[in-house]
């Protein structure tokens, strides 16, 4: 079955390149229970709204971490890695310099900071992605930093 290529092939991906990535979200308070519970994180800083209010120097919930990273890298998606990846490789960081709440909208931009072609895969690269996140005030709220293997664009035989 052929499916629709959006991401871009090793040989787009040029060192430099920022891609702003169309789709927003906005994170709702069901988005972050659902994620914290699901995966079994039972901190008090996501799930218990007088705890926050009473107890902490924020007031109110915050947005699970984890749940944000993966908000960020899948609204990448579709503007870099859909159909061209072969797998991620990993992350070299991941920073949250603000935190998001429920009803923070974010937006995503990614910039390739390096690219080659694999010494050991025939027609496959190691791209360096650094993926930045915003809230609906510009303030950065996400910064990680990861590594995919790429796939090059296939030749006509």
């Amino acid at each position: 079955m052929d499916r629709p290529v959006t991401g871009k092939w090793l040989e787009e991906l040029t060192v430099g390149l920022v891609i702003p990535h169309a789709l927003r979200r906005t994170i709702t308070e069901a988005d972050n229970v659902f994620f914290t519970t699901m995966t079994m994180n039972p901190a008090w800083l996501h799930l218990d709204a007088d705890y926050a209010a009473k107890e902490t120097e924020f007031g109110k919930p915050l947005v699970n971490s984890l749940l944000t990273l993966g908000m960020v890298v899948g609204i990448s998606v579709h503007e870099t890695t859909l159909g061209t990846t072969v797998a991620n490789l990993g992350f070299d960081k991941a920073d949250f310099p603000a935190p998001l709440f429920h009803g923070d909208t974010i937006r995503v931009e990614t910039e390739v900071m390096a690219s080659r072609e694999s010494s050991s895969r025939p027609g496959q690269g190691i791209v360096t992605f650094e993926h930045r996140a915003f809230n609906q005030n510009d303030v950065p709220v996400c910064r990680a930093v990861r590594n995919a293997l790429m796939l090059a664009r296939p030749t006509s035989d």
